[in-house]
């Protein structure tokens, strides 16, 4: 039975790499809310931001399940930064009977640092499409961050 992956972790800790990974490894479709957001709205969708956010997180859970239903394991890389949104994701899938695992991706903060200029660095020279990393930014994500507790997690990685 095709099953869920909902991979979790900090801004730019490696989500969409492991996502592109277990893609290439097996019979799955990778959706993603920033590939969607980047391609409609560039790196500034204004004030509606986390309205257009969660609009996109509903269409990828809906087409998640044409997807499964052709057969196909879904892989959501959406973030999943709050225990509220990973509480939602399992029991989404959970009430429709579809297997769903969360796949948590921790690393040290030196690294993090490390990621993110490199990140920065390769969005500003234009290399990579992902949202550039700014103060801003960082203030939102450790304003509404919660790390998964352990029971929450089925793979760390």
């Amino acid at each position: 039975m095709p099953k869920v992956i909902l991979i979790c972790g900090k801004i730019c800790v490696g989500k969409s790499t492991y996502a592109e990974k277990l893609r290439a490894e097996g019979n799955a479709v990778l959706l993603s809310v920033d590939e969607i957001m980047l391609a409609v709205f560039g790196q500034y969708a204004g004030e509606r931001h986390d309205e257009y956010v969660r609009n996109v997180q509903q269409y990828i859970f809906d087409k998640s399940l044409e997807i499964l239903q052709a057969g196909a394991d879904v892989l959501l890389d959406c973030g999943f930064w709050t225990k509220g949104h990973r509480d939602y994701s399992k029991e989404f899938y959970g009430q429709r009977g579809i297997p769903c695992e969360l796949h948590f991706i921790d690393i040290s903060g030196e690294e993090w640092q490390r990621r993110i200029e490199k990140r920065n660095g390769a969005v500003s020279a234009g290399d990579k499409n992902a949202y550039f990393v700014d103060e801003n930014l960082l203030k939102k994500f450790e304003e509404g961050y919660e790390t998964p507790a352990p029971d929450e997690v089925d793979v760390w990685v």
